[in-house]
């Protein structure tokens, strides 16, 4: 095997985690974080105590604040970073990079404001670069513990996809290929907007009959933008589509849910933000997807319902009555 010299600039949770999966496979990893402190603190006691508790970072990974020493010469860059910080990110790359270097994406998320994908602010920033997306039902702390586990290498170009899906492989971390970039990058961050939906129902105490119709109503208006917006139909129902929605809509583990949970028992979102370490990609996302479906045209009744409650002050009681008493329509 040739050892690749990989950087993951990001480390929350999900970075932390690949770093050391890739390690792992024998990869030359570094691990980049905006925050000299903290990696000097992370470098030292070999934990990422924020957002990866309890599991040992292998001392061959290479911890860094500075991060044009983290991209240099390496064969692959992954972008572990929050959807609403990744340009400024970029910026600081800029030219600094090998041009031989693969750039993946593995940030679930909308750009506000711009309504980008994470991959067309990649493109956008560095040009034509060698691009995939990693994305699926990946909850960090279940991939660190070595649970079996799948997920998607979408890239237009068929070599990039094929390569990632080496790279990342492993006995417990099944990754399968798609070349719907579009497809694949929709479904891992629109989820997150049904997954705050789902966690409204549990912390009104509903049950399980209500989030069966979160999530088919859900993936319904996914599906729908999505193919508004170019992806394939198919995609939504794979791995990156109804595999990790459904996930993200179940698990305790995940953020989005939490923040709905939160909503649901009647906190605010400046409540609920001020106790979270982590963002939740859901909440900016929210506010991205609401444009998109106005900018498309595309009926999304949850989603704007959610966009109601963390924008617009809506309570969760009035929300799910508006949604119920909708004109009664086909499925």
């Amino acid at each position: 095997m040739d050892k690749l010299r990989i950087s993951i600039l990001g480390d929350g949770g999900w970075g932390t985690t690949l770093a050391i999966l890739l390690a792992k496979k024998g990869y030359a990893v570094t691990l980049w974080g905006a925050f000299e402190d903290y990696t000097k603190l992370m470098a030292k006691s070999r934990i990422n105590t924020k957002f990866l508790p309890g599991l040992i970072i292998l001392k061959k990974i290479q911890i860094t604040a500075d991060i044009k020493s983290a991209i240099k010469d390496k064969d692959i860059i992954v972008l572990a970073v929050p959807s609403q910080y990744t340009r400024k990110v970029l910026k600081k790359i800029k030219n600094c990079f090998s041009k031989k270097s693969i750039f993946v994406s593995v940030t679930k998320g909308i750009e506000m404001g711009s309504l980008k994908r994470i991959s067309e602010i990649i493109y956008a920033e560095l040009g034509s670069v060698k691009l995939a997306v990693l994305s699926g039902p990946t909850i960090a702390q279940e991939v660190a513990k070595g649970i079996p586990t799948t997920a998607v290498a979408a890239s237009i170009n068929k070599d990039v996809r094929k390569k990632i899906q080496t790279v990342f492989n492993t006995d417990k971390f099944r990754v399968y290929t798609n070349a719907d970039l579009i497809g694949v990058e929709l479904g891992g961050s629109l989820k997150n907007v049904i997954a705050i939906a789902c966690g409204v129902s549990d912390g009104l105490g509903f049950g399980t009959n209500t989030k069966a119709a979160i999530l088919t109503r859900g993936l319904a208006e996914i599906s729908r933008l999505g193919i508004a917006m170019g992806a394939k139909l198919k995609t939504f129902s794979g791995i990156s589509g109804l595999g990790d929605l459904v996930t993200t809509c179940i698990s305790q583990q995940s953020r989005n849910r939490m923040v709905g949970e939160l909503l649901g028992n009647g906190k605010t979102l400046k409540e609920i933000s001020s106790h979270m370490q982590m963002i939740a990609e859901g909440v900016p996302t929210a506010k991205s997807a609401y444009a998109l479906s106005l900018k498309y045209k595309i009926e999304m009744p949850i989603t704007q319902e959610v966009y109601n409650l963390l924008y617009k002050n809506k309570s969760p009681q009035k929300a799910v009555k508006d949604l119920m008493a909708r004109k009664s329509k086909e499925e």
